[in-house]
């Protein structure tokens, strides 16, 4: 069944086209990727579908078909708390359960009559209680805060007093608790850490209705999506199965284009070499015979419909990421630091040694303390103990979350120039490198995207041949192919990097070791992310034969335990028994001596 129909859709904002010619189904079931570069419209083809947004063209959707769109982050009640704000999904059921309550009160004063009526109403909105989940709402609610990890701190909080991820994070908890037939998510994994992500596809897995993500996690994409869009400016690319099939596809698609056009290309050029020996020997000859071929064949040229040449749709960035000077082997030591704020202990006796050319991610969960880490050893804050030290000839090039600049009210190029102090031809070669070419090195910098700005940092950092590399969450901001432009830059990069992020992709190309804070103590791996995963489910698998060890060993105690009882108790009994027959024989003796005594007794009257 088709959910949604969209035919030749088209937007502009002003005289910009952002994209035309978009014709595709949402079909029942599906679990569809919206990709393409950052520009391409993909969050304002979302807000069109979702009914946020005019465009030309055809939309049509199924009667009474109900959506939740993630992007919206609606104004509620200064009261409401976050907990208000999830039991908002349940308002059926809240109504539902009022009208119960108010016919209970009534039915002591109702005659019998009234009563019976009252009866049957109750009976029905209960069942329509029943059918909207109204037994099982505190459940619910508690499965999607224990997964998005909203805690009981989290859920007394006033929701307009939240920061933006953490409102994202509640109205998709909202989302998902209203069960919509069509999820609308923009960037759901946005704000997550990587523990709630993966608890996110699960449940995006086993949920029975149909959706429509926006996202650059490929790791994500890989586990969720059934199908691909790919949204480019004059129209759309369909592929069928998850991101990695995609992949795959898209190159086949590539190859077979090229094949395509190339043995068109040699057909036409064979069809115009026959028409220059036509007419070359026509005018030998003087034949209109072979003027009259010649014709014939320019004529069935200009009717073949030409194959447009493929292009590689991939831009590359040459960060010039060679020649960096070479550091000591011990780059960063990390010696028994701790941080706490408050009362609130975010790690302790924390230590760790960045070695030359190592790639160090460092993972946990949010609020775990892993860009406090980096800023410790930027000495940007303090540490509560302990000390960092910084290894012989290290430069350190740092790359925080949000990218800013001193001077953000000129050009990048001016900018480049200005910094340092070279000049302006100079300037656009290097921006280039980077991907800022043509008009696009006049923009200001205060302009610029996030991963616009990101792409800048990295470059200037780049420019200036630093030997180490921290970067906080590298990938914010940037579409999939800039991540993959990053990667293969950075696993050509000859110095050390130290960073934190949440996109396993990226941590799986990259980290070559990896260190963890968990239950506020600082674990090494040392290996790449495919063996910490491998690593850290030999250590679950390995605790759960601990503890069924543990139930069959006390299962055994405990059975060896009632069986000593049941022999005690048996044992008692027998002794029980056996006394009592004991007590029977000795009274029987009892009564014999005495019918003996009574005798004699007799007798010797």
């Amino acid at each position: 069944m088709i959910e949604i129909g969209v035919n030749n859709l088209g937007k502009m904002f002003g005289v910009d086209k952002i994209f035309e010619n978009v014709t595709f189904d949402v079909k029942t079931k599906d679990k569809i990727a919206l990709i393409g570069r950052n520009g391409t419209g993909k969050t304002t083809l979302m807000k069109i579908l979702a009914g946020f947004e005019n465009y030309t063209g055809q939309v049509h959707k199924r009667k009474g078909l109900t959506i939740g769109y993630l992007e919206q982050i609606p104004n509620y009640s200064h009261d409401n708390t976050v907990m208000d704000v999830l039991n908002m999904a349940f308002e059926k059921a809240h109504h539902l359960k009022t009208q119960m309550e108010k016919l209970e009160k009534t039915f002591e004063f109702l005659s019998e009559d009234e009563l019976n009526k009252a009866v049957i109403q109750y009976g029905e909105i209960h069942e329509l209680f029943e059918i909207s989940g109204g037994y099982n709402i505190n459940e619910k609610i508690n499965k999607i805060m224990n997964g998005l990890e909203i805690n009981e701190e989290m859920q007394k909080r006033k929701f307009n007093l939240l920061s933006g991820g953490e409102k994202t994070r509640v109205i998709l908890g909202k989302i998902l608790l209203e069960e919509p037939e069509l999820l609308l998510l923009d960037e759901p994994s946005n704000h997550l850490d990587i523990k709630s992500v993966e608890w996110l596809e699960e449940y995006l897995n086993s949920y029975e209705g149909t959706m429509v993500i926006v996202s650059h996690d490929r790791y994500f994409l890989d586990r969720v999506a059934n199908k691909i869009i790919e949204l480019q400016s004059d129209g759309v690319q369909i592929y069928y199965g998850n991101y990695t099939k995609y992949v795959t596809e898209k190159e086949l698609r590539f190859l077979q284009a090229m094949k395509e056009y190339e043995s068109q290309q040699k057909k036409i050029n064979k069809m115009e070499e026959q028409i220059q020996r036509y007419r070359i020997w026509g005018e030998m000859r003087d034949s209109d015979k072979m003027y009259k071929r010649a014709k014939e064949l320019e004529k069935r040229l200009e009717k073949i419909e030409l194959i447009k040449k493929p292009i590689v749709d991939k831009k590359t960035a040459d960060f010039n990421i060679k020649g960096v000077s070479r550091t000591g082997k011990e780059v960063i030591i990390v010696d028994n630091i701790s941080k706490k704020y408050g009362s609130k202990k975010l790690f302790s006796n924390l230590s760790f040694t960045l070695f030359y050319k190592d790639s160090m991610c460092i993972l946990g969960e949010n609020g775990t303390g892993k860009s406090t880490i980096l800023k410790i050893i930027l000495e940007e804050i303090p540490s509560d103990n302990g000390l960092v030290k910084i290894g012989s000839n290290v430069k350190i090039g740092y790359l925080p979350q949000e990218v800013s600049f001193d001077r953000e009210d000129i050009s990048i190029v001016d900018y480049f120039s200005y910094r340092y102090g070279i000049s302006i031809s100079e300037a656009r070669r290097e921006l280039a490198k980077i991907l800022f070419a043509g008009d696009d090195v006049f923009k200001h910098i205060s302009t610029l995207s996030g991963g616009e700005k990101s792409r800048l940092m990295l470059g200037m950092l780049i420019y200036e041949k630093v030997n180490t590399l921290i970067l906080d969450e590298p990938t914010n901001h940037l579409d999939i192919e800039s991540r993959e432009i990053l990667e293969e830059n950075l696993i050509n990069y000859e110095g050390t990097i130290l960073f934190v992020s949440h996109d396993r992709y990226f941590v799986d190309k990259i980290a070559t070791c990896i260190g963890e804070i968990e239950n506020k103590l600082f674990k090494m791996y040392e290996f790449d992310y495919e063996s910490y995963k491998q690593e850290k489910q030999r250590l679950v698998e390995n605790q759960i034969t601990i503890e069924q060890n543990k139930e069959i060993s006390t299962g055994k105690e405990e059975y060896l335990r009632k069986k000593e009882e049941v022999r005690n108790i048996e044992k008692a009994k027998r002794d029980k028994e056996k006394l009592e027959n004991n007590i029977l024989e000795t009274e029987e003796k009892i009564i014999e001596l005495e019918n003996i005594l009574n005798t004699n007794s007799y007798e010797l009257n």
